[in-house]
């Protein structure tokens, strides 16, 4: 039969439109949010848009070519900060509400970021980044053409490196800028740097009567060699730290009860390293006690859920009612993402959780109600609005157009027994214009991490594969999150074997069960983890026609000393550093068993990719091509281990382009 609809094509993402960090207004009459495009100019560009609650149309407050983000509303709701690059460089700007032009707040050299008010309006604390030596009252920003001669400068200059943690994937080469605390009292436009200890510090927030800041970093001697992150609180007049942990452990998403008296976080002990679940805490600030609400609990509280189409941050900690009895927070749990409730006796209460990825909310007291940022896998994305009735309005029509016009294919769940009897989760796309009795080619999607989840959320690049013709399952095989502390452990130091299992049982169920299915014709690709385990799956089965690897690990003993995490996360995930057992580490290694490829293989990488370093890739290409192998690799230019999500729009279109073509020749 004919589809009314027609196919995706590759380019297509580039006309969507992606929603995040819905937030309410004072009042809760009304909410803002971020929607990020790719222009005219295939440039990302983000904008702040504002709707009420009782309307179907929504304002567009920002214009331009820019990237805003990160808009917080005073508390009399009169003006808005928010972060933009419209002067080249992430600074602040304020807009007041009832319309004008934007201000600009800040003019620091290297910038500034994710402002927060003052309970009273009267401050506004944010982020920048500064050298030790630098005085915040003589701060310039720099022009483009001075910002341009100091980039070439640098790009002439020796780097010194004398610290372990001296690059990471998001920023490339560190200097010795650290980020520090910064109040601005808003008034008299006058600066006051709260933070100044030779670590990087991260707000998260500031207590109901002004007094006290919250914040998290790692004060340490020993901060280069450890992954701790604990919280402080500083009192404002007296500037006197308190350390409210014990370094025994990673804190985040921390935030004041309405009264003061409590400090809710997310946080863990790393006693499964980082497939550890998140717990929740409460800190009485008065003793200082910690007690833990979520000990009975075995699911990942947060967003862990994995796409490709995710502009923007939305992600939230645990959020006080009104009353302080109870919290409200997202938890990933089998393939979705819902909001939850829980009152401090530890009473868990489901307020929304469908077959979908709640990837954001905003708590309003006056109402008692949320704002919802939800995702489906054949709906980007929209906002809507859950009242006290667990009645959901959907108040936003995003990509309208663009949905009516594209098909794109339901997922089916599906669930398989392992060998070893536990049960694993999937999904199965059927291809575009699917007819019953006909048989079509197939590709397994591995994803990254490994501790991260699949799930019911909009993803291109498996949509793409199905309108490409494909049959498409993508699982989540042990290791991943959503389905428990023993589950999401369960691959560390088994890398290749019971993981390995659950994805060829996934094979072998599918092929069981779907007649559709041409088993003459399979493929396989992945990212990251999926990277490896593609490169392990062609080298330890022949039973796949084409395979593609992207951003991918080859050799655990190179890796240890090239990746931005291989120091630790080696030892993390096989139990051993380097020079603990080589062999061992060489024995995990897909590049080991480079002579078993018969599979034709297609390597991706991006040329600064330094999470998973391109060298893995070019070790795997030269040792393949040196036997002969059928291999082919795709470097691109300025793209680091984000290529799939956020890279430049064009290197992403080749590289979904790349994966249809080496499937398209070999199956």
């Amino acid at each position: 039969m004919s589809e009314e609809k027609r196919a995706l094509t590759a380019e297509d993402f580039t006309r969507l439109e992606v929603y995040s960090d819905p937030r309410f207004t004072p009042g809760g009459e009304a909410y803002t949010y971020i929607s990020t495009a790719i222009n005219d100019k295939n440039e990302y560009e983000s904008h702040l848009f504002h709707q009420k609650v009782s309307e179907s149309k929504s304002s567009q407050w920002t214009f331009g070519n820019v990237k805003n983000s990160s808009p917080r509303f005073s508390p009399d709701g009169k003006k808005v900060v928010f972060q933009s690059n419209r002067s080249s460089i992430p600074q602040l700007w304020m807009l007041n509400t009832n319309g004008g032009e934007a201000k600009q707040l800040t003019f620091f050299k290297n910038g500034a970021v994710s402002p927060v008010w003052s309970k009273d309006g009267n401050y506004i604390i944010f982020h920048a980044s500064l050298n030790q030596d630098d005085n915040i009252e003589n701060q310039k920003e720099l022009s483009k053409e001075e910002r341009q001669k100091e980039k070439k400068d640098k790009e002439n200059e020796p780097l010194v490196v004398n610290r372990l943690k001296y690059k990471s994937d998001a920023k490339g080469f560190h200097d010795h800028k650290r980020s520090q605390l910064i109040l601005l009292d808003v008034e008299n436009e006058n600066f006051t740097q709260l933070t100044s200890a030779d670590a990087d510090h991260s707000f998260q927030d500031i207590s109901p009567d002004g007094n006290l800041i919250l914040f998290s970093a790692n004060l340490n001697e020993d901060a280069d060699y450890e992954l701790i992150s604990d919280l402080f609180t500083m009192d404002l007049k007296t500037k006197k730290i308190n350390k409210l942990t014990c370094s025994d452990g990673a804190y985040h998403h921390a935030g004041f009860s309405p009264s003061g008296k409590k400090i809710a976080c997310f946080g863990h002990g790393f006693t499964h390293k980082g497939a550890t679940l998140n717990e929740l805490y409460i800190f009485d600030i008065k003793t200082g006690e910690r007690s833990t609400i979520s000990e009975q609990w075995d699911m990942q509280l947060g967003d862990l859920m994995i796409g490709d189409t995710r502009l923007g941050e939305s992600e939230n900690g645990p959020v006080w009612s009104e009353d302080e009895d109870s919290l409200f927070f997202l938890a990933t749990d089998h393939g979705a993402t819902g909001l939850y409730q829980v009152s401090l006796n530890s009473e868990l209460k489901v307020l929304y959780k469908d077959d979908n990825h709640v990837f954001g909310f905003s708590y309003d007291a006056g109402t008692n109600s949320f704002i919802l940022g939800i995702s489906t896998p054949t709906n980007p994305c929209n906002f809507y609005q859950l009242k006290q009735d667990d009645k959901l309005i959907r108040l936003t029509n995003a990509n309208a157009d663009f949905l009516e016009e594209v098909h794109l294919s339901e997922p089916e769940t599906l669930t398989f027994t392992a060998k070893d009897g536990w049960e694993i989760q999937g999904w199965l796309l059927r291809p575009y214009d699917f007819e019953e009795d006909k048989k079509y080619p197939f590709v397994l999607e591995i994803h990254g991490g490994p501790h991260a989840m699949y799930g019911q959320t909009f993803f291109h690049e498996l949509q793409l594969l199905a309108a490409k013709g494909y049959v498409v399952l993508y699982t989540n095989p042990r290791g991943s999150h959503g389905y428990g502390q023993e589950f999401v452990d369960a691959c560390r130091t088994d890398y290749g074997g019971g993981d390995y299992t659950d994805l060829m049982s996934a094979i072998d169920y599918t092929l069981e069960n779907y007649s559709f299915i041409d088993e003459t014709r399979l493929g396989v690709t992945g990212g990251s983890y999926g990277g490896f385990m593609t490169n392990w799956i062609v080298s330890h089965t022949n039973r796949f026609k084409a395979a593609v690897t992207q951003r991918s690990i080859s050799n655990w003993i190179s890796f240890y000393g090239v990746s931005d995490i291989g120091f630790f996360f080696t030892e993390w995930e096989h139990g051993l550093n380097l020079l603990d057992d080589p062999a061992k580490l060489w024995e995990f290694s897909p590049l080991k068993y480079a002579e078993n490829v018969e599979t034709p293989l297609l390597i991706l990488h991006g040329e600064l990719d330094f999470r998973c370093p391109i060298e893995q890739g070019e070790q795997l290409f030269i040792t393949l091509k040196h036997l002969r192998k059928d291999v082919e690799f795709v470097r691109f230019p300025g793209a680091n281990h984000e290529l799939s999500r956020s890279g430049k729009p064009e290197m992403r279109i080749e590289r979904l382009n790349h994966i249809c073509r080496w499937f398209d020749e070999y199956l």
